[in-house]
């Protein structure tokens, strides 16, 4: 064998889709709380998932991702230092049901530091569904927060207006409602992150 001798190229294989055994060993009873029920202002963010013909998505995973109620996070990257609220998590995950349905139990965040300047109040999602080869992710702002959403940079750099009200949730009672659509006509805004 020479020594100059090249390994022939192979290519790379394929990234396998998620699902579609997807929820196995993902869910877990405390799952879709990210606080306690019974916690003073908790509220529940909830919607369905909906794939590309509109059809609800039985089998996905939503998770979320939130600072607290002030706007802190338990984590070390935080540039105020983490800081953990006793019995909040910051993080919940829910497998849609049979109407493509999820709800999380969370706190209210607060603003959040960024680069340039406070960000609004949001609620980072991702969501795993059968057919995607990574997941996706979004956020999901409150709609009474008006002047702080109209200031957030995120928002700011969607430039089509019905594109960036896909972000914002709808008040309902006992918290809020954000649908998440897949693909198609009213497509939620997803991040390259």
């Amino acid at each position: 064998m020479s020594a100059h001798h090249t390994r022939p190229e192979v290519p790379t294989t394929p990234s396998q889709t998620v699902g579609p055994y997807l929820h196995i060993g993902l869910p877990w009873p405390d799952g879709p709380f990210a606080v306690a029920e019974g916690t003073p202002g908790a509220l529940w963010l909830r919607g369905t998932v909906y794939d590309g013909a509109g059809a609800p998505v039985t089998d996905a995973l939503v998770e979320t991702w939130q600072a607290d109620p002030d706007g802190r996070f338990d984590h070390p990257d935080d540039p105020r230092g983490a800081r953990s609220l006793p019995g909040f998590r910051g993080f919940g995950r829910c497998p849609t049901d049979a109407s493509g349905s999820y709800a999380i139990l969370t706190l209210k965040p607060g603003p959040v530091p960024g680069p340039t300047g406070d960000q609004a109040p949001h609620v980072d999602i991702s969501v795993f569904a059968r057919g995607m080869m990574h997941r996706v992710v979004t956020r999901l702002y409150f709609p009474e927060e008006e002047a702080a959403n109209a200031a957030d940079p995120v928002l700011g750099s969607i430039e089509d207006q019905a594109a960036r009200a896909t972000l914002v949730a709808d008040r309902e009672e006992g918290g809020y409602r954000l649908d998440i659509r897949l693909q198609g006509e009213r497509e939620t805004v997803f991040f390259d992150i």
